[in-house]
């Protein structure tokens, strides 16, 4: 990602579905300009959802999303119905892609009733009505297109920039909890994990969000927080760590300094900070042989003293004093049937997009399970999961 780039995290996702040979291709090459996804007469050409961010007039940025036709056969034909209803969970937008000569198949409305559940706004757009003697009166979410003669294809985009601004509400990372003026402090560590040249996503995302309602913003590695705070004329208004600094940071900031992690941010931010604290709780009750799934949404190159697969297992190990067991995601690999875990223990989910983090939320309060997030499990391990609360009132309701 470019500087200047939107993450695709904070782009509306829209995700284009169908049958086999409806012309979803097609129609995601109209409404982009551009050869997104492969072409063929033959069916079963998109074999895998494709992902593709993007700027697109009058939508702003975005992530397109093809996925294979719903009708798909066979062993692996199952495998990909699969894979594109696994978009459902992380698609802000649908668009129904529905061959005109046809109508609406089983396929189809079985996908209206998926958007219908999971409250995803959705636009039928019913491809190749220039093989049609006359184009019926569309409905109110429904429009005729033709990706071949690009009939409709502005109107689609037009529907769709619409259900934009509806969905996107205002959120806010931490502009909220300040005023202009205000100094935040941002402990940042440089160690062997820290991507060499540049700050991680959230860390950038929490800067730009500071500087816009401007506040100021200082950052320093934790070994020279001391001095940074004793330079300052006033208190800051908070102070903001990365988690698994959280025991050399606490002791260094004030009690009437606030502090809190980039991690609980992000729980507020994209997902559910009253369910992931309360899902804290679970870690005093673990027991011998409990299986724990710790997940990250990213992908990166694990390395020595990893957070998530050695430093996090080794504290909880340390805290519990059980024999546990440990499995571990990450990216898009996440499974619905999350029912075997004790316990899970989630990044702060900076590379994925707001619904597909509160459908792993959803997914664990539907089949019981505890969830919880990185920094929210090492606040509480240090013994200081209130003290970095202290700027959500409501949710220190929850701790009693």
């Amino acid at each position: 990602m470019g500087l200047n780039e939107t993450a695709s995290a904070e782009r509306v996702h829209i995700g284009f579905f169908g049958m086999r040979n409806a012309g979803k291709s097609s129609v995601v090459n109209a409404v982009t300009g551009q050869n997104v996804s492969l072409v063929s007469d033959f069916k079963g050409t998109t074999t895998d959802p494709v992902k593709k961010a993007m700027e697109i007039l009058p939508l702003g940025p975005v992530v397109i999303i093809d996925t294979p036709g719903m009708d798909d056969e066979g062993e692996l034909g199952a495998l990909r119905v699969l894979r594109a209803k696994r978009v459902l969970s992380y698609a802000d937008l649908a668009v129904l892609v529905v061959d005109a000569t046809k109508g609406l198949m089983p396929p189809d409305k079985e996908l209206i009733s998926a958007f219908k559940e999971k409250e995803i706004r959705y636009v039928v757009a019913y491809n190749k009505s220039d093989l049609l003697e006359e184009v019926p009166k569309a409905g109110e979410n429904e429009i005729y297109v033709s990706a071949a003669t690009k009939d409709g294809i502005d109107e689609l985009r037009q529907m769709l920039g619409k259900l934009i601004k509806r969905e996107s509400g205002e959120r806010r990372l931490v502009s909220d909890l300040i005023s202009p003026g205000d100094t935040v402090v941002l402990v940042t560590p440089i160690d062997a994990s820290a991507p060499k040249g540049r700050l991680i996503l959230p860390q950038q995302q929490t800067i730009r969000d500071i500087l816009d309602v401007n506040a100021m913003a200082i950052v320093t590695q934790e070994t020279e927080l001391k001095a940074a705070l004793s330079g300052l004329s006033r208190p800051p208004k908070m102070v903001i760590t990365d988690s698994q600094a959280f025991g050399r940071v606490s002791p260094c900031v004030p009690k009437n300094i606030p502090l809190t992690s980039f991690s609980i941010l992000f729980a507020r931010y994209k997902g559910d900070l009253c369910a992931l604290v309360h899902g804290a709780a679970a870690l005093d009750k673990l027991n011998d042989g409990d299986t724990l799934l710790i997940s990250e949404g990213c992908t990166h190159h694990r390395q020595c003293g990893d957070i998530g697969s050695v430093k996090l297992p080794a504290w909880i190990k340390k805290h519990t004093g059980k024999e546990l067991k440990f499995e571990f995601t990450s990216g898009m690999d996440f499974s619905e049937d999350i029912s075997k875990y004790a316990l899970i223990i989630h990044c702060g989910g900076c590379m994925l997009n707001e619904r597909e983090m509160k459908s792993r939320i959803r997914y664990a309060a539907d089949q019981k399970v505890p969830i919880t997030n990185y920094g929210i499990v090492i606040a509480h391990i240090h013994g200081i999961l209130r003290r970095s609360l202290e700027l959500f009132p409501d949710v220190l309701r929850i701790l009693g």
